[in-house]
């Protein structure tokens, strides 16, 4: 397995891979990798002939007040772990080789959806998201590359990015990495103390209990938000950001949910901020 720390080096590794026309499979990763960032390698591994992660931790999509000094990191065990997986080539490089000029003058606006969910309480997030993995883009031009639906907006707006600028990657997603539990494998889970974990698993239960009202035959968007907003505020240590049902393309508020409609829910369990969503089955 190569690991790659510069950009040359990078270039380098990837010059016979392209000569050879092998298909390039991408997984673009902060680290610390868990069970559910595995499951997009799996995916990726899958589809390609040749696969490439990154570990870099972006700064470009933290906000001033979120934990970027705090974001675990650990190269050696990552490393470990995506060597047993038969991933190729690593490429983790430091803030400066990725970005040699400073913050980038050009960045990827990502438009109106950015606004919806996480976006009023992350402003700039998803631009250094987009800006990133555009860079990432550039710097492999992959094939294929693989992300979490559990980032379901992240998701939604690279693929549209992609869509919208022609960029020739086929963006596949891979479903959401579930603890024992139920709660949604985060590499920020490891900050939750025993009694916020416990508060933490009524993300879970709040879609859980939407989806069986749906089962039931409501279909009403504002009963079912309700029925979330309140089974979520049953848990103290939970503080709900938002919880909304939306278009799966679009990210628009629904009045009527139909089977495919997202639920979609973030809120701050102590100082740790969680996501989670659901597709509606019916």
């Amino acid at each position: 397995m190569i690991l790659a720390e510069r950009r040359s080096d990078l270039q380098e590794s990837l010059v016979p891979v392209r000569d050879s026309g092998r298909v390039l499979g991408f997984v673009p990763t902060m680290g610390y990798l868990h069970d559910g960032h595995l499951s997009l390698v799996d995916r990726a591994r899958e589809a390609s002939d040749f696969l490439a992660v990154s570990i870099f931790v972006n700064p470009l999509q933290f906000g001033p007040e979120e934990d970027l000094a705090r974001y675990p990191r650990n190269l050696e065990r990552d490393r470990a772990l995506l060597e047993e997986r038969g991933v190729d080539l690593i490429f983790s490089p430091t803030v400066q080789e990725m970005y040699p000029g400073g913050e980038p003058q050009v960045s990827v606006d990502p438009g109106p959806m950015a606004h919806r969910l996480c976006g009023p309480f992350r402003p700039g997030h998803f631009k250094g998201v987009l800006t990133v993995v555009a860079r990432l883009f550039g710097l492999f031009r992959p094939q294929i590359s693989v992300f979490g639906q559990k980032d379901f907006q992240q998701a939604v707006l690279i693929r549209r990015m992609v869509e919208d600028l022609e960029m020739g990657v086929e963006v596949l997603t891979a479903p959401i990495v579930r603890e024992p539990d139920g709660l949604a494998l985060s590499s920020r889970n490891l900050f939750l103390s025993e009694e916020e974990r416990a508060n933490a698993l009524g993300l879970r239960k709040g879609i859980l209990q939407v989806q069986a009202a749906f089962d039931r035959g409501e279909r009403s968007g504002r009963e079912l938000r309700s029925l979330l907003a309140d089974q979520i505020r049953d848990n103290p240590l939970l503080d709900l950001q938002y919880g909304e049902i939306v278009h799966p393309l679009t990210l628009d508020s629904l009045d009527r949910i139909e089977t495919g409609s997202v639920v979609a829910v973030a809120a701050y369990c102590g100082q740790t901020r969680l996501i989670d969503n659901h597709t509606m089955e019916g």
